[in-house]
């Protein structure tokens, strides 16, 4: 069972979810603007993922562009990030996976395949 983190309008969460049921993954859906990860949550997930902080933001995304974060993030501590990323779902790069040892965030179906497959 994994936890998978979305936005049920974004096209890319819409087919993550499309290839978690085709390859018979259970998993616990949460809506991220519902439920927004708290900032401690996000700081458990970047850890176990081994991936930089900048990748759970939605850099692509019109708030991560509106608040002009490609200047600002690197100014900013761990912990700035993480409040940051706990205040709005929009800026948090999804759809996210969270497993018992691992975490993805984004779709990618090759990554995908290697942890869940």
């Amino acid at each position: 069972m994994v936890l998978f983190v979305e936005y049920p309008k974004c096209s890319t969460c819409q087919r993550a979810k499309k290839w978690l049921d085709s390859h018979g993954v259970e998993y616990n859906s949460r809506h991220i603007k519902e439920e927004n990860p708290m900032a401690q949550e996000i700081k458990m997930w970047h850890e176990k993922s081994g991936l930089p902080l900048k990748g759970f933001f939605n850099t692509s995304g019109m708030l991560y562009k509106s608040m002009g974060l490609k200047d600002k993030l690197s100014g900013m501590s761990e912990e700035e990030q993480y409040e940051l990323l706990s205040e709005d779902g929009m800026l948090v790069k999804r759809p996210i996976v969270v497993g018992d040892d691992f975490v993805l965030t984004g779709f990618r179906e090759k990554e995908w395949e290697e942890k869940m497959g």
